[in-house]
This record gives C-alpha cells, structure tokens and sequence, in this order.
C-alpha cells in the first residue's frame, strides 16, 4: 500500500508539488487551531509530499514558534526551532533519505511536547482518520510521547487530495488524527 501511495506521488510534476504547496497552506492557515497556536511542530517535506516551506514561512511571519524535526539513529525525533529556509541543514542518514533539518541548538525529543499543533506527514489518512506513515515509527513514537505525557496537541495531515481514502489498516499502537488538510479543504475526524 505504501509503494502505490509512493508511486503515485512519484510521478507529480513539480508544477504540482508547488500548487499543492500553495493551496495547503492556504488552507490550513484557515484553521482555528493554527490561528491560536503559539508553538507549531511541523516538518520540512521531502519528495512528492504536500510542500510545507509556505506554511511554515507564512506561520514564523505570524509570530508562531515552530519546531522541525532532527531524526536521531534509532528513528525518534528531536526538535529545533525553525528561523527560516536558511537555518535548514541537509543531513544524511546512513541508509535513509537526505532531510533538511533545524541547524541550530536541539532542544530534545519532549520539546513536542509544547506544541499546541502537530503537523504530521503521511501517505494517507481514511474516514476514521487513521494516519498511514511511511513505516519508519518516528511519529509514531511522537504520538506515544504526547499521550504518555497526557498532551493533547491538535494533531493534522498534510495530504494530497487522492491520499483521502475510505479505510486504511490499523495497528494497536495507531492513533487517529484529528484534521487532513488537502488542496480542496479541510476535512475533521
């Protein structure tokens, strides 16, 4: 299921990446919740994946503190603050893709934990809002951190249109979102 998502998104021309990464942000600087937040976690996105660099630029322009990801060697997630396109960093991981990463000081993997909203990506999400990852656990590792700590952060997807599907499989440890934000809209869970 994760390679047709891939292969899907492999084939977007960048013309489409970019209007995709318009309207989302577009939309999701519509929502409520990002409108009130005063920290944002968010990430860089890679590949075929909904651009976030204007939502991210246009939160910072509004005063919203926003922590990007740093994977670490065993697949969590550290934070830093994102101070614009510039203090991005390309880091290599053995075996992993090059990601763009907060260059400046890590504030540690509880640092999500200060997040009124999550920004999660995905491959997909279905009608009950179950989130499918690209299998690597980091996020899923961030969800269980926020319940342990009993946060409950606005947790949203950033997608394509076609990546809102009527049911994905669910694991016990799976935890739903609670917004898709695509292209054409919003949809809440």
């Amino acid at each position: 299921m994760r390679r047709e998502f891939l292969r899907v998104r492999n084939a977007l021309t960048e013309d489409d990446i970019r209007e995709t990464e318009r309207d989302v942000a577009r939309r999701a600087l519509e929502l409520d919740e990002l409108a009130k937040a005063r920290t944002v976690a968010a990430y860089v996105s890679v590949g075929g994946e909904p651009g976030t660099g204007a939502l991210l630029d246009a939160l910072r322009a509004r005063g919203t503190r926003v922590l990007l990801p740093a994977l670490l060697p065993d697949n969590d997630l550290d934070w830093g603050a994102y101070d614009g396109a510039a203090s991005l960093t390309t880091v290599r991981h053995p075996g992993k893709m090059a990601l763009l990463e907060p260059g400046g000081e890590r504030l540690g993997p509880a640092a999500v934990l200060e997040a009124d909203v999550v920004l999660l990506p995905g491959l997909a999400v279905d009608a009950r809002g179950m989130r499918l990852g690209r299998g690597g656990g980091s996020y899923d590792r961030v969800l269980a951190r926020l319940e342990a700590a009993g946060v409950r952060p606005a947790l949203v997807v950033l997608l394509h249109d076609s990546e809102v599907v009527a049911h994905l499989p669910q694991e016990a440890h799976d935890k739903a979102v609670d917004a898709v934000v695509t292209p054409s809209g919003v949809r809440r869970f």
